[in-house]
């Protein structure tokens, strides 16, 4: 009985579903492992005077890719937002990225991903039902390592910064041509009612309690805000 009740809690309600609870769960917890892998690496991934001044950050675990020459792209993830203009962060929404890209990719395989949103106009294309990247956001591969020049560039070019973690190489990811929309069957599922993205990432939603883990990893890089 306290393991459903501790379910239940960790969405928030308690008209959620019991096995979309877990799988929301599970989720939250292989990105908090893929966030505290990559920014643990020797040379960090990503540049942390930009995860500081996100204003979104989205982690998908294991997205998959296949392809010749065409590549196919399909995974779930959480997303997470700054709310009232503070360094904290909004509920998790569940959200899809699907599409494909032109490029020298052979073979099938599983990425670890990572995108910054950099300001309130990338936040504000979260919030649509579904947007293309590369179309309706700039967007490009992030720098990667320390190197501030490059970080300032990049922050200065695009609304969405990707990163990308495949067999242990880690990589600026391009993104565009495909699409990103929340999971909305998810969300209702874990938050046992139907969420808007607009309300997760806005604040309405509380922030669920099987998150606290991946709000420490977050705090512990992207704490300093200062937009």
């Amino acid at each position: 009985m306290a393991l459903f009740t501790s379910l239940f809690v960790a969405a928030g309600t308690f008209g959620a579903d019991i096995e979309g609870v877990e799988q929301y769960t599970r989720r939250i917890h292989e990105s908090t492992a893929v966030l505290s892998e990559m920014m643990d690496a020797k040379d960090r991934l990503v540049a942390m005077n930009l995860l500081r001044k996100a204003q979104c950050v989205g982690i998908v675990p294991g997205l998959k890719r296949a392809g010749f020459f065409v590549g196919a792209k399909y995974g779930k993830g959480v997303i997470t937002c700054r709310v009232n203009d503070s360094a904290g962060w909004s509920a998790l929404s569940t959200i899809r990225i699907e599409g494909g890209s032109i490029g020298p990719q052979i073979g099938v395989g599983e990425t670890d991903l990572i995108f910054v949103v950099l300001n309130k106009k990338g936040e504000e294309n979260l919030i649509k039902d579904k947007f293309t990247i590369g179309s309706d956001a700039s967007a490009m591969g992030g720098p990667v390592g320390r190197a501030t020049v490059a970080a300032t560039d990049a922050r200065m070019s695009a609304e969405i910064l990707a990163y990308s973690r495949s067999r242990g190489i880690f990589a600026g990811l391009t993104l565009d041509g495909a699409t990103l929309r929340p999971d909305k069957d998810d969300n209702q599922k874990a938050y046992g009612r139907g969420v808007t993205q607009a309300e997760i990432l806005h604040g309405t939603v509380p922030p669920p309690a099987s998150a606290s883990g991946l709000y420490t990893e977050l705090n512990r890089y992207a704490q300093a805000w200062n937009k």
